[in-house]
């Protein structure tokens, strides 16, 4: 990290000035603090206040002594260039935001009025013609991430992905739900918190492409508790238990409901799984984690760790990463627990250990320490008779993986372990989130009503 110490006011301004007398001079340390300021820039002001600022900066004029035309382009062609660089870090998020949008629409008319008095802002004009073009297109373009995943969630499973387009933020809290289709295979969307079973049944109809009054509601819970859900029953109430899945099933079928007391669909459950190859799935687990991961923009962090209760639609990859954080432990947990026999379940926890060991092969920490926590878990490990039939070297091996894993020394022995890892590779998210916040909690994000620029620069 590099070892200096800078501040900038709130207003962006200085900053600009301050890339204008040190550019030429320092033009590679000046583009990465130009990033960093464009990715932390929502700790300190707003989004509208930014465009503003610009906007300020483009046509303001000095006010001790007279600026030739020569000072005026190369301030204005700074400003230019900065809308550049946040465009290309952060259009996912910019594509959105009705202020960028006015922004740059007001900027362009602003270039392009001065390009009689400035005709080498030619260039600049294109390139700013281009990107308020992007702003304009509706369609997400093909490589963005929210395509990406869409395809890989289908590839994995019948669920679909949960990195939907990102709308305008709404004043009700949104949640991530799950209505399950089958026994394994769940439709994953983002909903509000006070919706109704009939819109949530129509968008289930919507993705299943089924008439809507064919399908009924019914929350499960895990001791076999079946609760049909009325058309204007509120979907998440006091009155479903947090332990409850949601399915979406034919009215017809709805008695016959009840996934978890049929031995032999755990016999089969259980035998498809001993029958996959451990490398295929630690493939597969990683594939659909990277997909996730490579979504993931920078800003996120930001917004998670500083702005939590306002930031549902600028977190959308992240959030859906912890929470597969979350699904594969409980996986874990429940492979192994509804395993009906002794030799089995000896056979699926060896399984699982081989799993993570790819999984940490392939460098995705993410999912290796998911699988090492599912199968540390209280219900499994309490489990002794099985652990006894597992073979020496396979608790030798956990043994080495669990080390991995092991907080003490603020978790050191996974730290260097990631050190060594060649890239790409995917971190341990939770933990990479701790050390976020711990800069944030240890470290003011104002000095004298100045940002402490040091701080944003060592996230």
């Amino acid at each position: 990290m590099r070892s200096f110490s800078r501040e900038c006011r709130q207003s962006s301004q200085p900053f600009l000035h301050q890339r204008g007398e040190e550019g030429e001079r320092r033009r590679g340390t000046g583009d990465t603090l130009l990033d960093d300021f464009l990715l932390t820039y929502p700790v300190f002001m707003s989004t509208s206040d930014l465009c503003q600022a610009l906007l300020g900066h483009y046509c303001t004029k000095r006010h001790r002594g007279k600026e030739d035309r020569k000072e005026a382009l190369e301030r204005k062609r700074k400003v230019l260039h900065m809308v550049s660089q946040w465009v290309a870090l952060c259009k996912d998020f910019l594509r959105e935001d009705e202020h960028v949008k006015l922004f740059m629409k007001t900027l362009c008319r602003y270039v392009l009025d001065d390009l009689y008095e400035h005709p080498a802002l030619e260039k600049d004009v294109r390139e700013l013609q281009r990107l308020y073009q992007l702003h304009r297109r509706h369609a997400v373009d093909e490589y963005s991430p929210q395509r990406k995943s869409k395809a890989l969630f289908h590839q994995l499973s019948l669920r679909e992905n949960g990195l939907q387009s990102r709308g305008t933020q709404s004043e009700t809290k949104e949640v991530l739900c799950h209505v399950y289709i089958t026994i394994d295979s769940y439709l994953g969307m983002r909903v509000h918190a006070g919706i109704l079973a009939q819109e949530l049944l129509q968008a289930v109809a919507e993705r299943m492409d089924v008439p809507q009054g064919e399908l009924v509601l019914v929350a499960v819970t895990y001791p076999g508790g079946r609760l049909l859900l009325q058309p204007q029953d509120r979907v998440f109430s006091d009155s479903l238990r947090p332990v409850g899945r949601l399915h979406a099933c034919r009215k017809d079928l709805g008695e016959v409901l009840n996934p978890f007391t049929d031995n032999s669909e755990l016999q089969q459950r259980t035998a498809r799984m001993l029958s996959l190859n451990t490398w295929d799935v630690a493939v597969a687990l990683t594939n659909f984690d990277w997909t996730i991961f490579d979504s993931m923009h920078e800003q996120e962090l930001v917004y998670f760790t500083f702005n939590r209760h306002a930031s549902s639609s600028h977190t959308v990859a992240l959030e859906l990463l912890l929470q597969r954080c979350n699904e594969v432990q409980l996986w874990v947990m429940t492979e192994v627990l509804l395993c009906p026999t002794l030799c089995k379940r000896v056979q699926l926890i060896k399984k699982f250990i081989k799993i993570a060991a790819h999984c940490k092969a392939q460098r995705n920490l993410h999912c290796f320490f998911a699988i090492i926590l599912g199968l540390n878990t209280a219900a499994v490990s309490r489990l002794s008779q099985t652990w006894e039939k597992i073979p020496g070297k396979f608790k030798k091996l956990f043994s080495e993986l669990e080390t991995i894993t092991d907080p003490s020394l603020n978790h050191k022995a996974y730290r260097d372990s990631f050190k060594k890892m060649k890239a790409p590779k995917i971190p341990f998210l939770p933990l990479l989130l701790k050390d976020i916040t711990f800069i944030h909690e240890g470290n003011k994000t104002f000095h004298d009503n100045l940002v402490n620029f040091e701080k944003l620069v060592s996230l």
